[in-house]
């Protein structure tokens, strides 16, 4: 086995914001040669642990080694850019920071969502060149294509903690993210057992220590410890928030928009040319290409915002657009959340006869009566962009406009919003860089490829990719990709074979054989060390009265009590199994 060098090490840190903690007392490593991919969600303190890496921000206690000598280059998640830069646009100005960032030859890279805002050609490059490149990576990233091509181990910040997902072998594929999603759920899965368990024998254990405490007294103070750590278990709290999409679509008719012979330019560059099309009812169109190629001027156009130089769009009555821009909403500052939401609309037509208040549409999205409180300005930046997404989905459009919807939004709500937009009852037409969200959301491309040419791809990505440019991979067999089922859905378990799969040891069961008899020999087992143990009580009471015999009585009493303290346990246990 080769020997791990440690480039980073962190050790019990700590980092509080306000009254929220982010994360306590977490310990990790990044060794030479890993790519590490940190996924958690949005407000989680993604970022923050990166700041606080690269020493951008400080941690309220705990300690960061790295190795001596080691060249590190960060990417952070906002970039302030040179002014010589100001002409270009954000995915070519992030485009020429990571091309400066990798000429240093970092041995260590740090990357904070580096595909946000490139183009798909751009982010095929970067994830070829960090394939090829001898460099050890930690990144944030919720482009789960890039993801699992670029990385071999993810790291999980949940609920102050930190959990490895390593993918030892080929049983999902080479895929590291698919194989996250089935040891997560075990994870989960296993939690809640534990936590149902120890709320089950909580109910018994709490019974006795409510007992008498002179009979009390005479258990074993590790019994009671053990008590009170039941009852921590019994009481854990499991997060598995997500955000509930469950608005429907207002009613949409058979016109929804023509273009007509639309042409438009700046100056000597085209976007369209003489570009018609008829859209059609429920049809769910992607859009991608190179930046500067006329993506978001093209939603633009057909949304009012700009005037084309000739054409029209002719666009159905009922249509009712809801936009969800790139640049994201411009919250007026020094406003709380709840406030921003009310704004709009003091309750939300659910549009199945349900109505909702804003702050119990606010907690769909998943913020807390706390947050919604809160100023505006303390949100993350994906907890901004969830926000924004609340706003577009509670005014209850029939046609859906996303341009890169998926920047800065945490996976688990990338889930989410992608099975509500399969289920959709209306139009949508979606700008993304995010290959697997395409994937799953959208039946047929618009490819710009500049200076007003527009290809027609009736597919996704994928297949697009797949019949335009096949590539065989540099370094032989290409790591399998999460595809989407046929139905679209992620697995997050793993088929079951012909023969069938060992059910899991954590899953509700009966007892064995074996462990039937185990209970047997328990039930008879635990009257006769009762009986003993009440014997040695009633001659440590008086009887004996010889140093040596009192002594020995002493010793065989904390023995059995022990002894009948864990046969105790262990009954409870296997009557719980029996029960």
């Amino acid at each position: 086995m080769a020997t791990l060098i440690p480039y980073l090490t962190v050790e019990g840190l700590t980092k509080r914001v306000g009254d929220k903690v982010l994360f306590a007392g977490i310990n990790f490593a990044v060794n030479k040669g890993e790519r590490i991919a940190l996924v958690a969600r949005n407000g989680a303190g993604k970022s923050t642990l990166l700041d606080i890496l690269t020493a951008h921000a400080s941690a309220d206690s705990g300690k960061i080694t790295f190795r001596r000598d080691i060249r590190i280059g960060y990417l952070p998640q906002q970039i302030d850019y040179p002014p010589e830069l100001a002409t270009l646009s954000g995915g070519q100005k992030k485009k020429v920071m990571i091309d400066r960032l990798l000429d240093t030859e970092p041995d260590l890279l740090i990357l904070d969502e580096p595909t946000n805002h490139l183009d798909l050609d751009t982010v095929a490059k970067l994830e070829d060149t960090l394939r090829k490149a001898n460099r050890t990576i930690l990144m944030v990233t919720h482009d789960r294509y890039f993801l699992d091509r670029v990385c071999d181990t993810i790291i999980e910040l949940e609920q102050d903690a930190v959990y490895l997902y390593r993918n030892p072998n080929d049983d999902y594929g080479g895929s590291v993210y698919q194989y996250y999603l089935q040891k997560r759920a075990e994870r989960i899965d296993n939690l809640m057992n534990e936590t149902q368990r120890a709320r089950n024998l909580y109910r018994t254990e709490l019974e006795w220590m409510r007992r008498m405490p002179q009979a009390r007294g005479h258990k074993a103070q590790y019994r009671i410890d053990r008590f009170y750590q039941i009852e921590d278990t019994a009481k854990r709290v499991i997060r598995e928030d997500n955000v509930r999409l469950e608005m429907e679509s207002g009613y949409i008719g058979n016109k929804i928009f023509e273009a007509k012979e639309v042409s438009k330019a700046f100056g000597d560059k085209i976007i369209l040319d003489r570009f018609s099309y008829v859209f059609s009812r429920y049809e769910k169109l992607g859009i991608i290409g190179k930046n500067g190629t006329g993506k978001s001027t093209f939603l633009k156009l057909l949304l009012g915002e700009l005037t084309p130089d000739s054409g029209s769009f002719d666009i159905g009555t009922t249509i009712r657009f809801g936009y969800y821009r790139q640049t994201g909403y411009q919250f007026e500052a020094g406003k709380k959340v709840i406030d921003i939401v009310r704004a709009i609309a003091e309750t939300v037509d659910l549009g199945n006869g349900d109505r909702l208040t804003a702050s119990q549409f606010l907690q769909h999205f998943l913020f807390t009566p706390q947050q919604q409180y809160d100023y505006v300005d303390k949100l993350s930046g994906g907890e901004k962009q969830r926000l924004h997404l609340c706003l577009v989905l509670m005014q209850s459009p029939n046609f859906l406009v996303l341009d890169e919807p998926t920047n800065d939004l945490d996976i688990p709500t990338l889930q989410i919003l992608e099975e509500y937009l399969r289920a959709f009852r209306g139009c949508l037409i979606v700008v993304s860089h995010d290959r697997y969200f395409m994937d799953r959301v959208v039946d047929h491309l618009f490819v710009f490829r500049g200076e007003g040419q527009i290809d027609d791809f009736p597919g996704n990505y994928t297949q697009w990719r797949e019949k335009t440019s096949p590539q065989p991979s540099p370094r032989g067999r290409e790591k399998t990709s999460p595809q989407p089922s046929p139905q679209g859905r992620e697995k997050t378990s793993p088929q079951p074979s012909p023969q069938g799969r060992e059910k899991s040891p954590n899953r509700e069961r009966r007892l064995s054989f074996k462990e039937k008899q185990e209970l047997a020999e328990l039930e008879k087992k635990m009257p006769l060390l009762e009986a003993e143990k009440q014997h040695l009580e009633q001659q440590l009471s008086g009887i004996l009265t010889a140093a040596d015999e009192i002594a020995e009585a002493s010793r065989r009493y904390e023995t059995l009590t022990a002894e009948l303290d864990e046969a105790e346990f262990r009954w409870l246990e296997l009557s719980e199994l029996n029960s």
